[in-house]
This record gives C-alpha cells, sequence and structure tokens, in this order.
C-alpha cells in the first residue's frame, strides 16, 4: 500500500487541533503552521495525482484490513484531480485571508479551515458510503465555523439556515444507508455496485429508494433545484474567503452523484436503469434559469454571485445527468472552471465591498485601484458566463457537443445559451456600476473621511491567479480533456474498479 494516500486526510487531521488548542492566542504561528499544512497538502497533491495518472486503481485499506470489512480510501484519476483542486484553491483562500486579515477576527478560522480541507479531501478519496457520510458531517462543522466568523446577527441567521438544510440532508443520508445496508449487506462502494447488480429487477423496490434517497441528499450538497434556495443566502453573507472555499463544497455533492450513481446506480443496472437521469436532468435544468435569473435580477454584489455559483452548478449537473463517458469529461472540465471562476469574483468581491462599505450595486464615488478591479472582475465575469477567451467558454462548448442527443438537445441548449446570455447582461450591469458609473460621482464636500488603503499585492494576488488558472485552463485545454478523457474512461471501467478494491493483495 502507498502511505501518501491517507496524508491528505491525516494532514489536516492533525494539524487542526494543534492549531486550535497551541496557537490560537498567536496568529503568526497559526498563519505559519497553516500555510505550511496546506502548501505540504498542494505537494502531496501533486505527487498523487502523478501517481494515479497512470491509470492504475490504487487503494489504502485501513488496518490492512481486505475490503469490504474493513475501511478503504480509493486513489484514481476522478479522486486525485480534485484532491489537488481542493489544495491549489485552499492555498489561494489561505493568503487572501491573512493578507486581509479576515483570519484575525476569531480565534479559530485557521483550526477550521484544516478541518475543512480535511474533509473534502477525505470525500474525494473515501471508498466508503458510510465514511462519505462521515466526512460530509466533518465538513458541515466546520463550514458552519467559517460561515459564522467574524460573527454578526445576519450571518448567524445564514448560517443556521445552512445548518438546518444540511441536518435535514444528513438525516436522509442516514436513512438511504440504513435501507442499502438491510438491502444489500454492505456499503462498501465496490461491494455495493456487485450486491446491487445482482438484485432481481422485482426485488429491488428498496433499492431504488435508497437511490433516490441519495440523489437527494447529494443535491442538497449540490445546491439542485428545488432545494437550491439555502446557497444565496449563506454564500452571500459568509466571510468573501470563506465563500471562496465554498466554490468547491458544491462540488462534492456533484462528484457523490458522479461516483455512487455511475458506479453503483449505473444507466446500465437493471435495478435503478434511468433513474438518476430522469430526475436529475430537469432539475439541473431549473436550476441553471434560477441562476441566471437570479443574476439578472439581484440588486447586491454577493447575492448576485451566489446566483452565479447556482447558475454554474446547474450547467455542470447537465452534463453528469447524461452518464455517458463524453458528457462526464465535461462536466470534469467545467467543474474545475467553475470552481476557480467562482473563487476569483469571490475574493475580488471582498476587495471591493471592504473599499465601498457595502454591496449594493448603486453608483458611488469611485475608490483606489478601480481600474485594476475592474479589469480582475471583467475576466472573472467573462470565465463565469462562459465568454471566449477563457476557458468557460470551452467548457460550455463541451457540455454542449454532450448534449446533442435528440432527448437533451432542446431542452439542454436552450437552457445554456440562454441563460449565459442573461448571465453576461446582468454581470455586466453589475460591472458597469461598480466600475465606470463611479467615476463621474465626486464625493460630498463636506466628506472629510480617509479613503480606504488600496490592497496589497498579497491581496490582489489570490484573485489575479485563480483568473490566471481560467486561462491556464484554456491554453492547455487538449492535455487537460485528454486527461479528464482518460478519468471517465476509467470511471465507466465499474470492472476495474470492482476487482481493485475487492482483491486481496495476501489472498
Amino acid at each position: 500500500m502507498n502511505h501518501w494516500i491517507i496524508a491528505p486526510v491525516i494532514l489536516p487531521a492533525l494539524l487542526a487541533p494543534v492549531i486550535a488548542f497551541v496557537m490560537r492566542h498567536d496568529i503568526t504561528l497559526a498563519r505559519a503552521a497553516s500555510f505550511a499544512g496546506t502548501a505540504a497538502l498542494a505537494a502531496i497533491a501533486v505527487g498523487l495525482t502523478v501517481l494515479a495518472a497512470g491509470g492504475e486503481t490504487h487503494v489504502y485499506r485501513l488496518g490492512d484490513w481486505p475490503a469490504p470489512f474493513g475501511i478503504v480510501l480509493v486513489l484514481d484519476r476522478l479522486s486525485a484531480i480534485l484532491v489537488l483542486l481542493t489544495a491549489v484553491l485552499g492555498l489561494l483562500v489561505l493568503t487572501h485571508a491573512a493578507a486581509s486579515g479576515w483570519d484575525r477576527r476569531g480565534r479559530h478560522f485557521h483550526a477550521l479551515f484544516q478541518f475543512q480541507l480535511m474533509g473534502i479531501c477525505g470525500a474525494f478519496l473515501t471508498g466508503d458510503a458510510f465514511n462519505l457520510f462521515v466526512f460530509f458531517e466533518v465538513l458541515l462543522i466546520a463550514s458552519y465555523g467559517l460561515m459564522i466568523h467574524g460573527g454578526g446577527r445576519v450571518r448567524l441567521q445564514a448560517g443556521l439556515q445552512y445548518v438546518v438544510m444540511n441536518l435535514a440532508g444528513s438525516t436522509l443520508f442516514l436513512f438511504a444507508l440504513g435501507t442499502l445496508y438491510a438491502t444489500t449487506g454492505t456499503l462498501n462502494i465496490a461491494d455495493l455496485a456487485v450486491r446491487v447488480r445482482e438484485i432481481p429487477v422485482e426485488d429491488a423496490a428498496l433499492v431504488r429508494v435508497a437511490a433516490m434517497l441519495l440523489m437527494i441528499v447529494f443535491a442538497i450538497k449540490a445546491a439542485l433545484f428545488p432545494i437550491q434556495f439555502w446557497l444565496p443566502g449563506t454564500y452571500a453573507n459568509a466571510p468573501a474567503p470563506v465563500a471562496a472555499l465554498f466554490a468547491v463544497m458544491t462540488k462534492v455533492g456533484a462528484y457523490a452523484i458522479i461516483r455512487i450513481h455511475t458506479i453503483v446506480f449505473g444507466p446500465d443496472i437493471a435495478a435503478t436503469a434511468g433513474l438518476p437521469g430522469t430526475w436529475l436532468f430537469p432539475a439541473a435544468a431549473i436550476t441553471m434559469a434560477v441562476g441566471a435569473v437570479g443574476v439578472m435580477g439581484a440588486r447586491r454584489l454577493m447575492p448576485m454571485l451566489a446566483f452565479s455559483i447556482v447558475g454554474s452548478m446547474g450547467t455542470l449537473m447537465l452534463a453528469v445527468a447524461v452518464f455517458t463517458p463524453q458528457a462526464t469529461t465535461a462536466a470534469l472540465y467545467y467543474l474545475l472552471h467553475s470552481t476557480f471562476a467562482g473563487a476569483a469574483l469571490f475574493l475580488l468581491a471582498d476587495l471591493v465591498v471592504t473599499r465601498r462599505g457595502n454591496d449594493a450595486l448603486t453608483p458611488q464615488p469611485a475608490t483606489a485601484q478601480t481600474g485594476l478591479y475592474a479589469a480582475i472582475f471583467f475576466a472573472a465575469a467573462i470565465g463565469m458566463a462562459g465568454m471566449p477567451p477563457l476557458s468557460g467558454f470551452l467548457g460550455k462548448l463541451l457540455v454542449l457537443d454532450a448534449l446533442r442527443a435528440p432527448e437533451h438537445l432542446v431542452i439542454g441548449w436552450s437552457v445554456i445559451l440562454v441563460g449565459s446570455l442573461l448571465t453576461i447582461v446582468g454581470l455586466a450591469r453589475a460591472g458597469s456600476v461598480l466600475f465606470w458609473k463611479p467615476t463621474a460621482i465626486a464625493p460630498p464636500e463636506d466628506d472629510d473621511s480617509a479613503p480606504a488603503a488600496p490592497a496589497g499585492p498579497l491581496e490582489i494576488a489570490p484573485a489575479m491567479a485563480a483568473v490566471g488558472l481560467l486561462a491556464l485552463l484554456a491554453a492547455f485545454a487538449g492535455p487537460v480533456t485528454g486527461f479528464l478523457d482518460a478519468t471517465s474512461a476509467q470511471l465507466f471501467d465499474r470492472e476495474g474498479y470492482i476487482a481493485a478494491v475487492l482483491t486481496d493483495p495476501e489472498g
């Protein structure tokens, strides 16, 4: 076994309590430890991605107990690329939080941040459905602490709604796991794939119930219609760096749908044939429409960006709902793109709102570095809207190409094209109000308040780096999609996954 596979879970799990109990009164020590741990996580993630690029599915058996009796972590191309995505995003967010001083507004920011990384990486690596639930709960606890970081009544109210929705999802998750275990006698993902396909269709009613319960649970995490309403309020009121980190949290729900409903409840499984896509595709289409209309109708910057995340999840899940290798490649490329595009917008929004004093989309006196902010916003906005030359354009082209089947063509193309147009108009309107109209407005003559200080290089660098990553995704779209094609092929090779996990190396 390669012990580096468990490192993305163990490293932040060990570091977080040390920061919480030993360094919470010394922000310098906490920052140093958190940066060192996140940088080490990124280096490990690069190594794991190189390891997984060979195409082999690597299994880590805790306690050396063979599956399905023991807990396993599974590293393949899909889990490796998502752990790397999490680590890179973590470095960007951590840099911004430290440079802007957000991490000073509470003693436990860095400890919670590390627990959050632990939960996300664990969810991507686990090969067991029950431990997916465990890592979801780690995510919930850490994200709630980060959500209310800095305090405030409005933030606390939004955090309460977030917790209630996710606790409801956790309850359904337990019901689904109990139903699956009662029906199949296992919760190991590979073993579930074997047991489910052995169940006759006429005896599979409980399996179908469990499959739909899991779909609802993952849809809550991914903010799909009709349970997407928690996301705009949560993201709009969270600290901006936390909202940027949350850009990858909805992707955990998308990943769970891709993994579970491809390997366990795949479209060729008789017991659940056609069940996931039948409900997922229309929900994704409506989610895309809700997000686009929300961007158009928003009157504040943070809710507008939150609705753009909703819209991007709708686009992503339209591709996921097709459940073919080509569509999965498109979904994964768009997943990478939308994560960095959302992070860039939220990190920039923090700089803008801090200097404007509010996030209202109304003309106000120009602030320092308006031109620089406008350039970053323009680049991130065209990325989120799906305009050339950045990766959003290529991502949406890949999704549209994957939706050419007659049953998906009309609805899928219409929603994406019209939704993209509404998103472009909404973001353009916001940009003109924030960065163009203020130049003609002078501050009142009796206003003797000191202007907000310009942002330092470390404050601006993470947002610019996120935009730079969008450009790199576009420039290297060929190699990236080649890797993702291989990732999709490996994902749909269920027999290979099952054999890798269930084969006893000692046997």
